[in-house]
């Protein structure tokens, strides 16, 4: 990067400038700040995002934290695209926020703070917490799955009371609510999300055992107790090959797998990313396997949380029960 004022301090003139980005191989990136064009190529509006932070940040005074989006590019966490046009700072005082071409400043009477990379940022729960706030549920909750992998619960139920009578504080209680660190990918927190919103009890991540105690499966869902529900993912048949494997062989292995927790008295959901796409038919398909449960002999074998390790019989009448 070059900035004006340094520029100008080195002995160059604003025409030098002018120059750098009117004859080409240069880019404005912010009011006084250039970058090579070679530099820009090919980012990732979120990649782009970040040199846009180290351009704002030197004219910030120090009250100055990055918060909100781009508090959460830095901390890592998962972020829909689109909304990286400002940096979001957030100020230690109860007015004056503004936004400008190039950043938006938040005020709030409390903020909890962190350093990544140098940078003053907010706190990992501080930063779920504002996303919440401000961001659709569904993103809110991705967020926040990959968060809870790094900080406790109880760090975001402090910020939640911190943030009491603040704009967005209602819907952001019904985020963290529905926020499960055992979440592996978008796809389960997006279908977990879903399910619960419509009165299922989900518990995640469960281990299914034969009657004799082998573990035959782990799931990614026990719902209401009696259906077993998975994601499918493209990466779910990648990501466990083994070596000299391909996909279908991964596929086989699911199939084998499936079976088996059938011959227990399950019966299993399957859903893709397509199926998230009509969430109505979804919740219909799961209230029907729930039904068929119903009808059935209790499974055998038994369940176990992986949230606790504890093991209880199959056919519990609800997810709560099994944690």
């Amino acid at each position: 990067m070059i900035r004006r004022s340094e520029a100008l301090a080195d002995g160059s003139a604003d025409h030098d400038l002018r120059a750098l980005y009117e004859r080409g191989g240069w880019e404005r990136l912010v009011n006084g700040v250039y970058v090579p064009s070679s530099r820009l190529a090919g980012l990732t509006e979120q990649e782009r995002h970040r040199l846009l932070i180290d351009a704002v940040l030197p004219v910030l005074s120090e009250d100055y934290v990055v918060s909100h989006r781009s508090a959460a590019l830095l901390h890592g966490l998962p972020l829909p695209t689109g909304g990286f046009e400002r940096v979001h700072v957030t100020r230690h005082r109860r007015g004056g926020g503004r936004t400008n071409a190039a950043v938006t400043v938040h005020c709030a009477p409390s903020v909890s703070s962190a350093t990544v990379d140098g940078i003053s940022v907010t706190s990992l729960a501080r930063t779920v917490v504002d996303l919440a706030r401000t961001e659709t549920l569904p993103s809110a909750v991705i967020a926040g799955d990959v968060a809870l992998k790094r900080c406790d619960r109880r760090e975001l139920d402090a910020e939640l009371q911190r943030a009491r009578g603040w704009k967005g504080v209602a819907q952001a209680r019904r985020a963290v609510n529905l926020m499960d660190g055992r979440s592996e990918n978008p796809g389960e927190s997006q279908s977990r999300i879903i399910l619960r919103e419509n009165g299922f009890d989900v518990e995640p991540q469960v281990e299914i055992l034969d009657p004799d105690g082998r573990l035959l499966a782990r799931i990614d869902w026990l719902v209401n107790g009696v259906v077993v529900c998975e994601f499918d993912g493209k990466a779910k048949y990648t990501k466990y090959l083994r070596q000299d494997e391909n996909p279908g062989d991964v596929v086989f292995r699911e199939k084998v797998r499936e079976d088996a927790v059938r011959d227990l008295g399950y019966p299993v959901v399957r859903w893709t990313w397509a199926d998230l796409a009509n969430p109505a038919e979804l919740v219909a398909r799961v209230a029907r396997a729930v039904e068929r449960a119903a009808a059935l002999p209790p499974p055998l074998g038994s369940a176990r949380s992986t949230s606790t390790g504890q093991q209880t019989r199959a056919h519990l009448p609800n997810a709560r029960e099994i944690a």
